[in-house]
């Protein structure tokens, strides 16, 4: 079950890394916009927030790699809990897809990386 648990998180970091990506560096270009829905104006006018979100997810993702490399329990259930109420929060507020593109994959490595302990 550890390694099941560490794959996982790895999923879940890899996730964050992508979502650095995609809000950092491609907010204004095709994949960024089909994911936000806006136009060229409105992704423009917005980048700098989706910059800063990206930022945030690669925080998280790095939390999650360090986790991993210094293999805590105590600092994946940090990191983990982390992505799981940043996920709850962004469906609540800003689209409802986070929350199966955040908070479960989140919520699964938590419950992998708890049942392998």
């Amino acid at each position: 079950m550890h390694t099941v648990a560490q794959v996982l998180i790895g999923i879940v970091a890899a996730l964050h890394g992508y979502f650095l990506v995609l809000e950092m560096f491609l907010w204004q270009r095709p994949p960024g916009r089909a994911l936000s829905g806006f136009d060229a104006d409105t992704a423009r006018l917005t980048a700098p927030l989706a910059a800063n979100q990206g930022l945030y997810n690669g925080f998280l993702a790095a939390g999650l790699v360090w986790a991993l490399i210094i293999d805590s329990l105590a600092t994946q259930v940090f990191f983990l809990v982390c992505v799981i109420v940043a996920g709850l929060y962004g469906a609540a507020t800003a689209n409802r897809r986070i929350l199966s593109a955040q908070a479960l994959p989140g919520a699964l490595a938590l419950g992998a990386a708890l049942l392998a302990a």
